[in-house]
């Protein structure tokens, strides 16, 4: 298993007593959990069960479900036909006998009341809770697929935060063998400036090697890079787990770019330099990808 994102689709249908009924759900990134839910209405009573399963699959991203309900056209309920209100309308329009045209049947039936189909037949409560029973059934399968979907996203994002860990142990390797080599190129330094400045001074070898144990010390990088290396090894560990990690992830990217920073800002080195900022690159694209993940 391995983390999370936040983006997906999920389609999930089936068929209830003569009623087709048909699920989608779609998610992008989000702070928190969010639930749209658009529902037919007299169903709202769906609310509060739909929210409580997103929540037990869910902890971060915006997600909007929607239902649609339709007639199995080949399960069609049977029509009925008013023939009281038939009687009715024949026997007041004889007095109009030789006035006007008489009825046709085409005619009767388009009065509105004469043709009566079983949809309109109000569900018993045993009928309305197997029924909403048979659509909370679809909506935690809708909720399956969603899961699945942003898992397959999770997947392709843990591999990216792997290279980006991998990246970064090749750079923390290079900064410490270019960090070993500072004292000795201070001391090179700070002779060559000595030189150039005042060339017909004698360079006191105790002096020199004070100044540049003061400037190695100043430019000293070991604890930037330890922890470097102990939030790359972090890293791995959040992306190998199937818990929400990503505020965690966000977190250490913060973390991160504190370290990469300080790095540069002591760096008297210009290779050391450039390899900080090439951690700076790598630690931006962890944080945005950091943002996509559950």
């Amino acid at each position: 298993m391995t983390i999370s994102g936040m983006t997906g689709f999920a389609r999930a249908e089936g068929e209830h007593a003569g009623q087709r009924w048909i699920w989608e759900l779609r998610s992008v990134n989000g702070r928190g959990l969010d639930l749209k839910l658009r529902l037919p209405p007299g169903f709202d009573a769906l609310e509060p069960q739909a929210r409580a399963a997103a929540n037990g699959k869910f902890k971060r991203g915006s997600v909007q479900a929607s239902l649609n309900l339709a007639r199995d056209p080949t399960a069609a309920p049977p029509i009925k036909i008013d023939l009281a209100l038939v009687e009715r309308l024949l026997a007041a329009g004889e007095s109009f006998e030789g006035r006007v045209k008489k009825p046709s049947w085409d005619g009767l039936l388009a009065i509105r009341g004469v043709v009566q189909s079983e949809d309109s037949v109000e569900l018993s409560e045993a009928e309305r809770a197997a029924f909403e029973a048979a659509l909370m059934a679809g909506f935690t399968i809708a909720l399956d697929g969603l899961a699945a979907a942003r898992q397959t996203e999770g997947r392709a994002l843990a591999a990216i935060f792997s290279e980006a860990a991998d990246r970064m142990d090749a750079l923390i390797a290079a900064a410490r063998s270019s960090a070993s080599a500072a004292p000795a190129a201070a001391v090179e330094r700070i002779r060559q400036r000595l030189e150039t400045l005042a060339p017909e001074l004698k360079i006191d070898p105790t002096r020199l090697a004070q100044e540049a144990a003061i400037a190695a010390t100043r430019a000293d990088v070991q604890e930037e890079l330890e922890r470097l290396a102990a939030h790359a090894l972090e890293l791995r560990m959040l992306i190998s787990k199937p818990e929400a990690a990503g505020r965690r992830l966000e977190f250490l990217s913060q973390e991160l770019t504190r370290e990469a920073n300080t790095l540069c800002s002591k760096s008297a080195d210009l290779e050391l330099t450039r390899i900080g900022l090439d951690l700076k690159t790598v630690v931006d694209q962890i944080k945005e990808q950091a943002a996509n993940v559950e």
